[in-house]
């Protein structure tokens, strides 16, 4: 018999003002360091997919982002490098209250914003899938299988 599998669930912001999207490079986080990515985290236990949004968007870059101001934009079934199994949730927002800060230097080096068309060589596989199949309007995704 086999014993119930229960991946982790990311949720991730794309962030978009003026045809781009902003980014922050990875540093000491133990995945992905030195890569560039959209901000998200991990779900937490009792808590929905845009509150998860909304709260990794105030931890990380200081903004307010209402979850009913999430439109859902992709979701990714992914296999990292890592070897785990993860699911996640991309939202896009074009709303938000405040400006963008790097509000967590210790896990990010730097933040700054890209066009769709010149995103850094070294952003995460998977996030660059996924902004891709968001631009396609693709809604589902595997990557890494």
């Amino acid at each position: 018999m086999n014993q119930l599998f229960r991946p982790d669930v990311g949720v991730h912001l794309l962030l978009i003002a003026d045809n781009q999207i902003l980014l922050g490079l990875r540093a000491n986080t133990g995945f992905a360091d030195g890569q560039w990515s959209v901000p998200g985290g991990h779900l937490e236990d009792a808590e929905s997919l845009p509150a998860g949004a909304s709260r990794e968007a105030y931890e990380e870059l200081g903004i307010t982002i209402c979850p009913a101001d999430l439109a859902f934009a992709h979701m990714s079934h992914h296999f990292d490098p890592d070897s785990q199994a993860r699911i996640g949730v991309f939202f896009v927002a074009t709303r938000w209250i405040g400006e963008p800060v790097n509000a967590e230097p210790e896990r990010c080096a730097e933040i700054a914003w890209f066009c769709f068309s010149d995103l850094p060589e070294n952003t995460v596989d998977y996030v660059r899938t996924a902004i891709g199949r968001y631009r396609n309007h693709t809604a589902f995704g595997l990557h890494g299988w």
